[in-house]
């Protein structure tokens, strides 16, 4: 493709800023016969005024000129958005190589020297509008492929998310949790992420990794999972191995939110006192992630029905965890992670009321 052949594909249009009216003329007379169109201004602020009605496709800029000169012109051209794409080209008679050098470093795309001949200011000004055009394509394209790439993404993540809540949601068909509680818990977790002021990407990570916490169910008898009166000793200590069943369900994984997962999986019963499981671990050797979720799955179990225990109130949920009952202790949980859960309690409310199931 010639130069020609490109920048003929439309009329292109050419502001010429001079405050010589014989010479911006005689640069409009010498651009129209090269087949462009021009606008004139004879001075900066002119230019910037023609400039916020209509953007041309070039810009010829003389610098020595009465109140604005040419080089805070381009400067304002080159400091905006909208402008700076146009390029610019300086016609003056100054020869100095400072200037040249001056307005090169700060975005002119050429230089030439007043005065000057016709048919090398077409051929300059062709040049230029063949390499906007170029980067018009460039830029155009990148764009498209930005937004290609974008859409792909999210369809690899929404269908990447829809897998990870079908494994969570394995456990549910085996156990009394809901449905509802997986989304609460993605829900509490992420809550409780925020408020310990942690990054965009372990807020987001969390989200989708803790509804796989009981994965590790699945591996669990039915005898035992659904016994609906107390568990023995022997039964208890199989119960307590859905945790090591459910790290070793995902810890093969190389996603982040399947490790994530894994170690929720294996850590969210460990409680800060050490009186925990699987491994009675404490303080922090227990995993952050599993500090979370230990304390938002207590909440949860504690807010719902289950066939050996009745529903409790926000209100009892809230004094047993930070209070204690007995069972429940202050000490089981993190400091840090219990005082983000007491700034966050009015929204676990919310967030519980929203997701309700039915047997709740």
């Amino acid at each position: 493709m010639t130069t020609q052949s490109v920048v003929s594909a439309r009329k292109y249009s050419v502001l010429v800023v001079d405050d010589d009216s014989t010479v911006r003329k005689v640069l409009a007379s010498q651009l129209r016969a090269g087949g462009y169109a021009t606008q004139l201004a004879e001075n900066g602020q002119a230019a910037l005024e023609a400039l916020s009605q209509q953007l041309p496709d070039l810009i010829l800029l003389d610098l020595v000129m009465p109140g604005m000169n040419g080089f805070q012109v381009l400067k304002k051209l080159k400091s905006d958005q909208r402008t700076r794409p146009v390029p610019t080209i300086i016609v003056t008679g100054l020869p100095d190589r400072e200037d040249r050098l001056s307005a090169l470093q700060n975005g002119a795309a050429d230089y030439l020297v007043k005065p000057i001949d016709g048919a090398e200011l077409v051929v300059r000004v062709e040049n230029q509008l063949q390499l906007k055009e170029y980067r018009d394509i460039l830029r155009q394209y990148a764009t498209k492929m930005r937004q290609k790439v974008a859409r792909r993404t999210a369809e690899l993540s929404n269908s990447y998310h829809e897998t990870i809540k079908l494994l969570a949601s394995t456990a549910e068909y085996r156990d009394d949790d809901t449905g509802a509680h997986i989304q609460r818990v993605s829900y509490f977790t992420e809550e409780i992420a925020r408020s310990l002021g942690k990054p965009a990407n372990f807020i987001d990570c969390i989200f989708y990794a803790s509804p796989m916490h009981d994965i590790g169910k699945i591996a669990v008898p039915d005898s035992i999972l659904k016994k609906k009166t107390p568990l023995d000793a022997e039964e208890w200590e199989v119960m307590r191995k859905h945790t090591t069943f459910g790290k070793r369900i995902l810890e093969k994984g190389k996603a982040d939110y399947i490790r994530m997962g894994a170690e929720i999986a294996e850590s969210h019963h460990e409680r800060w006192d050490g009186s925990g499981y699987p491994h009675g671990l404490a303080g922090e050797s227990i995993p952050l992630t599993g500090r979370i979720m230990s304390i938002c799955d207590s909440y949860d179990a504690l807010r719902s029905r289950r066939p050996y225990k009745p529903a409790l109130t926000h209100e009892e949920t809230v004094r047993i965890i930070t209070e204690g009952d007995g069972r429940t202790k202050p000490g089981h949980f993190c400091p840090e992670v219990l005082s983000a859960f007491s700034k966050s309690e009015t929204r676990f409310r919310e967030i519980y009321a929203t997701h309700v199931d039915a047997q709740s």
